[in-house]
């Protein structure tokens, strides 16, 4: 399944999303060399408690993504309430306020079309639990940038809506549980 190593890792999910991402990212070892973008969907008026949760757990480094930060190797990026995050040339991340996309922002979309832009076929990108369908496009836009596309076993995720969209537009993605992810990142991390 590995085609090349990747450059960088994005993740998506919803509704369900801290259980899942409860099996994945403390499993990731401390030498773990990639960073990971990741787009949770929070409500804009909430403070999200995600990277403080994940820093207790994680071997890596987890933070909340701020404009304009530099992109750093055995990173974990949380995306902040009512902000999109895009991945840029210059190997930063920036932030935006953009309307949001399938009711949403930040947006699963956003951030994976940016980094099928940036990293090309060297970027993986996971689609989680959720319950709409934000994120089957970037996704679709990942495989076609030639970059490895993974979605959530439907049959296992909290809400299946979000992984069988993404499923539906790219029938050729990995269909892995949380375990088959956690250790496929892990062999390419």
């Amino acid at each position: 399944m590995i085609r090349s190593l990747p450059r960088a890792i994005v993740i998506g999910a919803s509704a369900g999303a801290l259980e899942a991402l409860s099996v994945i990212l403390p499993a990731l070892p401390e030498d773990f060399r990639l960073p990971i973008f990741i787009v949770v969907h929070i409500p804009p008026d909430k403070r999200s408690v995600l990277a403080e949760l994940f820093r207790a757990k994680c071997k890596i480094r987890v933070s909340e993504v701020e404009d304009k930060e530099p992109i750093r190797p055995s990173t974990a990026y949380f995306a902040p309430p009512d902000y999109h995050v895009l991945v840029e040339k210059d190997h930063t991340l920036a932030l935006t306020n953009e309307e949001p996309v399938l009711f949403s922002r930040p947006s699963i979309d956003v951030l994976f079309e940016s980094a099928a832009d940036i990293y090309g076929p060297d970027v993986v990108a996971v689609l989680l639990t959720g319950a709409n369908h934000d994120g089957a496009k970037g996704l679709l836009l990942i495989a076609r940038a030639g970059g490895e596309v993974i979605v959530q076993d439907p049959e296992t995720a909290f809400a299946a809506a979000m992984p069988q969209a993404g499923l539906d537009l790219c029938p050729d993605a990995a269909v892995l549980s949380l375990q088959g992810i956690t250790d496929y990142l892990r062999r390419v991390g």
